[in-house]
Parts: C-alpha cells; structure tokens; sequence
C-alpha cells in the first residue's frame, strides 16, 4: 500500500513548525528567568542598602549631638585662650615695667620652669588640631546622612560641566598640593538630575584620585556626550586598585584607605554609586595598580517633562 506524500510532508511541516515554537518559547522563558534573576538580585541589593541606610540614620543621628556639643565647646574654649594668652601678655609687660629685678626674675624663673611659654603655644595647637578632628566627625557624619537619604525634589534641568566646574573650585584646596589638574570639558546637553547630588559624586571622585596619589601627579577630568548619554571620567595617576578589589570597590564601608587617611567610612563611592543609581545610570572602574585609576560617569539625557 503506498501512503499519499502530500500527507507525509504536511505532518513533517507542522513537526517543524511545532519544534521552532518551542525553540523560540524555550527561548523566552530562558529571558524572562535571567530578567527575574536580575530583580531579585536588584531588590535584594536594595534591601539591603535601605538596612544599611537605616542604620547609617541612626549612628548620625546618635554622633551628631555630642559632637555638636563638643565643636561648641572647642570654639569657645579656643576663645577663651586667646584672651588668657592677651592677658599673660600685658601682666608680663606690667610686672617688667614696674616690680623690682629681683621679682621679676623670680617670676621670669617660674615662667620657665612651668614651660607657661610652650603650655599656651601647645594649648593652642590642641584646641586647632582638637577643632580639625570634630570637623573630621562632622564629614562623617554628613556622609552617613547622605548615604541614608537623597534628596528627589532638587531633580531639574542642570548642565553637568557647571556642576564640574563649581565642584572643582570646592575640591581645589584638597588637590593643588598633590596634582596637576586637566580639564578636557566638551559641549554636552543639559539633563534632568540632583545638581547637588552629582556634585557630590564628582566631589567624591576627585578626592578619591588626590588620596590615590602618594607625592605628584595628574588628575584628568573629561566630559562628552555619547549614545545619549552624558559621560563624565576622572583619571588619576595615582597607586591604582588592586584587581582583588576592584568588585568591592562600590560596597558600603569597604575602603582600601589606611585608618586615618581620608574620612575612612568607606562610604564616598557607594554614595556616588547610589545616586547615579538613582539616576539610571552607571559608574565603572579601571584601574592598573601602579599607573592609576579612571572613573566612568554615565546617566542618560533627559529632557524636562
């Protein structure tokens, strides 16, 4: 008996119809799993950031009062001082203008043997380098408070190479000791963000590269529009990052600074990572450990709505 072929070829078109659905089904499937994949890993990480942030808000919100108290307290105190030192002064004057020889020498010996001279020039160096450390407390807590909260109602149409400029300017005394600065600013549109919040990126940034450097060196900014986004670079030629950290660079509280270098939360550029974040964009890193290091800025342009 021999079977019709029209019927044969039929069956095998649907088989084939059928297997490429199912490739292409299969194909799907296999996109939306790695997209859930993705999420879960996205809610996790910000779960996760809105814990530590939680917790940044609360040491802050602990450290900020006493250290208040104790910056008040220095300022004062430092006043005080000055006014005992403009007293000692002019008694020093009186008793050598009008006491006999022999008092004031007496008195010139006690003066001596007490170190009053170095007590009142070393009070004052603690009362400065005592104002410098709450200062120092001060940052950190500024850059735990930031940490834990953004800001989203300062969002408006902003040029980012103004924002560089102005940040570059509060950097300056930070930087001039360590670097040649390079500016290489091209035309780039205006975008909706946080002017205030990308400062803060780029101030991180900059900072980062002057501590990245041990005695001289350059630090290059660049900025362009590429792909519909606006691109922002600070290059150093500092020490570079090791490639073990590098995928631990952007995590909150990790730092490969010494203790005591820097404000040593090791929060700078997981703030930065946060807000660009939060502008839907992307910050990279490359670095080679003894040539230096290069950051990447990169949100999209965004006209006002």
């Amino acid at each position: 008996m021999t079977l019709p072929t029209d019927l044969i070829v039929h069956d095998s078109t649907e088989l084939k119809k059928v297997a490429e659905e199912l490739t292409r089904e299969n194909l799907r499937l296999n996109e939306t799993l790695a997209a859930l994949k993705r999420s879960q890993a996205k809610v996790l990480h910000q779960e996760k950031m809105t814990s530590i942030g939680r917790l940044a808000a609360r040491v802050a919100c602990e450290i900020n009062n006493p250290i208040g108290f104790i910056n008040s307290n220095l300022f004062t105190l430092g006043n005080y001082l000055s006014r005992l030192t403009g007293f000692l002064a002019v008694q020093s004057e009186c008793i050598a203008a009008g006491a006999p020889p022999e008092k004031v020498e007496s008195v010139r010996r006690q003066q001596v043997s007490l170190k009053i001279d170095y007590i009142v020039k070393d009070l004052g160096d603690l009362v400065r380098e005592s104002l410098e450390g709450a200062e120092h407390v001060r940052g950190i807590v500024e850059d735990l408070k930031r940490f834990s909260f953004v800001d989203e109602s300062e969002y408006k149409q902003a040029d980012l190479n103004e924002c560089l400029r102005d940040t570059i300017n509060l950097a300056w005394n930070r930087i001039k000791h360590k670097a040649i600065l390079r500016k290489d600013l091209a035309e780039i549109p205006r975008t909706r963000c946080c002017p205030r919040e990308m400062s803060r990126v780029f101030m991180n940034l900059l900072v980062n590269a002057a501590h990245a450097i041990e005695d001289q060196g350059a630090i290059t900014v660049r900025s362009r529009e590429e792909d519909g986004y606006v691109c922002v670079s600070v290059a150093d030629t500092g020490q570079g990052i090791p490639e073990e950290d590098l995928n631990r660079i952007f995590e909150p509280f990790y730092t490969t600074k010494e203790v005591g270098q820097g404000t040593g939360t090791g929060l700078g550029l997981s703030i930065a990572y946060d807000i660009v974040k939060k502008h839907d964009g992307e910050i990279t890193v490359r670095s080679e450990p003894g040539k230096g290091t290069a950051f990447t800025v990169r949100i999209p342009v965004v006209e006002e709505v």
